[in-house]
């Protein structure tokens, strides 16, 4: 490889009802350390899969002045039990109904994975979009924009991302496929003539949109990559068996003395920075650009994040990764599939059991816009997305780029939302630093809503804790503030 050039604590919640402003500190659970939390007079539920329950979180307490009681009694009745509110949260990633899964009915593994995942994460099945051509490492651009002319036929407009059940082809001429398909096929995405130059901008790097082709008009795409079936329904049980885990582990940061390939180095010093705060990621940089140690881990057992420059990281498999984990190494030709040489593939961490994983499939230089992002990863990742956007979000020039993984994996998914009536306990990560939210009550899901509070937000990215003591309305939402 040559080398042209070398975000703590919880602001306490406001919790505005009826003009109180007192709030209560507490303490709950959290991924790595005793987070600080505040109250709020707030209820809330969530869209999407039935969040779970925390029972080792601990909850604080606010007053509220929302006591209708939808109970009824009458003379030959007792009072009916409390039923459970139920909370609207914000949308906070792209959903199965909104994926699409390419198929390759020429390729029996692409034809069983796809049925697999299908099945796995109930995929609708008119989201199967099927096509039919020999597989290979490479498609021309005539070859490619043929098959997307059909993909683009077939895929409705609440599409936003694609999984591609097949390995190979991963290349589209000089851009990679999953780019392709995201981006167009467009020679301003690599540079066939002039390798190792800046390639354009995706348009999407650390955007704030959990709709990508609504608002961008582009549909990241992510390999269910393996060298066999077997494999890949491996990686696809890791995705699913991620969500709401709301994982308690370790990102490794890891500076070599691969000068090259370690330039990420100062993004990985800024991370564990910016996230050293109670509830924050648990974040370890390892510089060994002055050698004297190891240039990787072994044996660790709760690996999450694993971002590093080599190219070939000797004892992955000796690790442990959690459901979920993302792990990548800097390095010209780790996108290729299934390897490249003395190159170590990216499907060797799907292999030693990530969930998720990015290289390159041509020479890119060092450029750090084309490998992703930690200061963009971790924050999206951690609020709730979908591993397929928050990895797509982290890389700035991703047009030779190759994202392998199991799109939907989110282990920071749904609200924790606890009823112990008559208590209503919200547990979110999902509030992005530096805005505020408005918390609701309603009599029915359309309304009519209170207001209870105007100025729930968080500084930094940390699990927020709401309870309500009197949650007697049957809705409650949360929405951002205009």
């Amino acid at each position: 490889m040559s080398s042209p050039r070398l975000l703590a604590l919880l602001l306490p919640l406001a919790a505005c009802s009826n003009g109180a402003d007192e709030t209560t500190q507490g303490t709950s659970t959290g991924l790595t350390s005793t987070e600080t939390t505040d109250s709020t007079t707030v209820p809330a539920t969530t869209t999407g899969d039935t969040p779970t329950t925390d029972p080792a979180s601990t909850s604080t307490t606010a007053s509220t002045t929302d006591t209708t009681d939808p109970s009824t009694t009458d003379d030959t009745t007792t009072d009916a039990p409390p039923v459970e509110p139920t909370v609207l949260l914000p949308r906070a990633a792209i959903t199965r109904d909104e994926l699409a899964v390419l198929v390759n009915d020429q390729d029996p593994q692409s034809i069983a994975v796809a049925a697999y995942y299908q099945q796995a994460r109930q995929i609708p099945p008119e989201n199967l979009i099927t096509l039919s051509f020999p597989p290979s490492e490479t498609l021309t651009a005539d070859a490619f924009n043929a098959l997307k002319a059909q993909i683009d036929a077939a895929a409705g407009p609440q599409i936003q991302a694609f999984a591609v059940a097949w390995t190979n082809p991963h290349r589209v001429d000089c851009q990679s496929l999953v780019s392709a398909l995201a981006l167009g096929a467009d020679t301003k995405f690599c540079k066939s003539m002039e390798p190792c130059s800046p390639t354009a901008p995706s348009g999407y790097y650390d955007s704030a949109s959990l709709a990508p082709f609504t608002d961008h008009g582009i549909r990241p795409a992510m390999h269910l990559a393996g060298l066999t079936a077997e494999d890949v329904y491996k990686l696809i049980d890791r995705g699913v068996a991620a969500d709401n885990t709301y994982p308690s582990a370790t990102g490794y940061l890891m500076r070599t003395t691969d000068v090259a390939r370690s330039v990420r180095f100062p993004q990985f010093e800024f991370a564990k920075t910016t996230w050293a705060y109670p509830g924050g990621l648990a974040l370890e940089y390892i510089d060994n650009s002055g050698g004297g140690g190891l240039d990787y881990i072994e044996g660790k057992t709760d690996v999450l994040f694993y971002l590093t420059g080599l190219a070939d990281v000797p004892q992955i498999a000796t690790n442990t990764y959690l459901p979920g984990a993302v792990a990548d190494h800097l390095t010209s030709y780790g996108g290729f599939i299934p390897q490249n040489g003395g190159q170590m593939s990216i499907v060797r961490w799907l292999e030693a059991g990530a969930t998720a994983s990015y290289g390159t499939a041509f020479e890119p230089c060092n450029y750090t816009d084309k490998f992703p992002n930690a200061l963009a990863l971790l924050p999206h990742y951690f609020r709730g997305e979908t591993v397929i956007e928050a990895y797509w979000k982290s890389v700035n020039w991703p047009g030779e780029g190759v994202f392998v993984g199991e799109p939907l994996a989110r282990p920071w998914g749904d609200a924790i939302i606890t009823w112990e009536p008559p208590t209503l306990t919200i547990e979110t990560y999902q509030f992005v630093p530096g805005k505020l939210y408005t918390l609701e009550s309603g009599a029915s899901a359309d309304g009519p809503w209170t207001v209870l509070a105007a100025d729930l937000g968080t500084p930094n990215n940390l699990r927020t804790k709401i309870s309500i003591p009197d949650a007697s309305a049957p809705f409650y939402r949360i929405t951002p503030t205009p």
